[in-house]
């Protein structure tokens, strides 16, 4: 293992990791593609840009709130409004417009659409 991975875009930690595909800073846990390290993620964004109910532009790691509630399978109760999602990851092929994944306490991990998030 001679290769030594680049520094985190966002904090600059040299303790990066590499998961998979994906490249990721344990520090403040960014996660990008290798692909992508060197342009600190402007890269990916400038093609695929995913906007929140409200137009604001949303971006790996935003924290966003839930505007509707929202009914999930399988489950009682479904996610309230008002519910906050920490760390959210971009999904750039998105299935059936769900394009962000991410973990809802009490719930676990799941897929959303931008169109009922707003950025907090």
């Amino acid at each position: 293992m001679t290769e030594s991975l680049p520094p985190c875009p966002q904090c600059s930690s040299a303790y990066t990791y590499e998961m998979g595909a994906l490249l990721v800073c344990p520090e403040c846990a960014h996660e990008w593609s290798p692909a992508s390290g060197d342009a600190a993620s402007g890269g990916a964004d400038a093609e695929h840009v995913v906007k929140d109910a409200v137009g604001n532009v949303l971006s790996d790691g935003d924290t966003v709130t839930v505007v509707k509630a929202l009914k999930v399978k399988g489950s009682p109760s479904g996610i309230k409004a008002g519910t906050k999602v920490r760390n959210i990851r971009l999904v750039a092929d998105a299935v059936d417009g769900h394009d962000i994944d991410c973990k809802i306490d009490g719930f676990g991990a799941m897929q959303l659409k931008s169109s009922v998030v707003k950025k907090a």
